[in-house]
């Protein structure tokens, strides 16, 4: 009901800015908002059908570990944490293992496996629904709002991109794209607390409870010592062994599901066509979800709404007499939220504008590299099971994002200043 609300709000505000435009002269914004429209929903359907081979892929690796009964060891082992924050997911149900794949797949930065096993696992979830028709349950809203959190380990992606501005500024090989990764894993785990805590306030889990504090704490400890490792090498180096680490870890996976089903006498390649039809059916069926998300969020751009509310925090800002050197990386940071290739053009841009090696730049590749894109996230993944009805889903995770755009602003102050 609330993206509903929120659905209608993006239209009602482009046009209504669009008419005022069109008013004072500007006789092209109708054309621009039509060609947003356009725009949109052509990308909405190049992005899912752009998923459909990496859905088939991962859903028929899966079925290949379900039948090989790895997917139920993965669930046994990452029990004690996740049924703390998903008490109505029975112990070793195939939705904990299809949870741990995809929160494994978001720490070491594959978004390109990350996508197609959390789907998987929303639809585990949905077996366990019991809702009404098209409503969220409470165990897909708190995973949801976990991947909008987009907790990762390395920012690969980001680095790259800031390596390849670098070049064309000149900067040398004496530049070090990799050292924002510390700042935006401090950034990243604020956001991912921040929401958790969000949905476990409004669905009254236990916090207090030494249970669910136990578990969250050795997973904190567990992260904060690979940090700890990884911030004594070089900031380049750490990256390397991270990106290298994710990979190997993934096709490891990948070939023990494979020697398990082989092992078992499975018939390991009729098992991954089985999953694999399934992946071109929950791509179809993102489609409308998609599309719908993507025509609001442009038409909201193209009207100019994103500008004005941008002048109008700098404004703000500035009254109060604060630091305003933030403010070149506050779109992305706003953009995030609605769009991911908006957001990631938005960067670069900044980059190219102010330097790659600036405080603008550096923080402007944190708050890239820490956030989710949220909308896009909550479409694509309760699309895929049909959820209309989202509940409090988009309230904690735009929550999530606050705190961790606040905190990205404060981490950059505290340690590129």
């Amino acid at each position: 009901m609330v993206l509903n609300w929120v659905w209608i709000a993006f239209f009602v505000t482009a046009c209504t800015t669009a008419v005022v435009r069109w008013w004072l002269g500007e006789a092209e914004i109708f054309t621009a908002l039509l060609k947003a429209l356009f725009d949109g929903a052509r990308s909405g359907f190049e992005i899912s059908l752009g998923l459909a081979g990496v859905m088939a892929l991962w859903l028929g690796l899966m079925r290949v570990g379900e039948r090989a009964g790895m997917v139920t060891l993965l669930a046994r082992l990452a029990g004690p944490l996740l049924r703390r924050l998903f008490p109505g997911v029975p112990q070793a149900h195939p939705a904990q293992g299809a949870m741990t794949m995809n929160i494994s797949a978001n720490l070491l930065g594959l978004d390109n496996a990350a996508t197609p096993l959390g789907l998987n696992a929303m639809r585990e979830l949905q077996t366990l629904n019991r809702e009404p028709e098209g409503t969220a349950s409470d165990a897909q809203i708190m995973f949801v709002v976990m991947n909008t959190a987009g907790l990762t380990l390395i920012p690969t992606s980001v680095i790259a991109i800031r390596q390849s501005v670098a070049l064309q500024q000149g900067l040398g090989a004496g530049f070090n794209a990799a050292d924002i990764f510390l700042p935006t894993l401090l950034v990243t785990f604020a956001s991912l607390l921040a929401g958790v805590l969000a949905v476990a306030v409004a669905q009254r889990l236990p916090l207090w409870r030494a249970r669910l504090l136990f578990p969250l704490l050795a997973v904190g400890g567990l992260l904060a010592g690979a940090v700890t490792l990884l911030a004594r090498l070089p900031a380049d180096q750490a990256a390397r062994i991270a990106g290298t680490t994710g990979a190997a870890a993934i096709l490891g996976v990948v070939l023990l599901f494979i020697v398990a089903g082989a092992w078992r006498r499975v018939n390991v390649y009729e098992a991954f066509v089985d999953g694999a039809k399934e992946g071109f059916g929950v791509a179809i069926q993102i489609v409308p979800y998609l599309i719908a998300i993507l025509v609001a969020v442009g038409v909201f751009r193209a009207a100019g709404c994103m500008d004005a509310l941008l002048g109008a925090i700098g404004t703000a800002v500035a009254w109060m007499g604060l630091d305003t050197a933030f403010l070149p990386a506050l779109p992305v940071g706003l953009m995030k939220v609605l769009s991911g290739a908006g957001a990631r053009g938005l960067m670069i841009d900044v980059l190219q504008t102010h330097g790659v090696d600036s405080f603008a730049g550096r923080l402007a590749a944190i708050i890239q590299g820490s956030t989710e894109t949220t909308f896009y996230v909550l479409a694509v993944y309760f699309g895929s099971v049909g959820v209309r009805n989202t509940r409090h889903a988009l309230a904690c995770a735009l929550w999530a994002d606050a705190v961790g755009l606040v905190a990205a602003i404060g981490v950059g102050y505290a340690m590129l200043r």
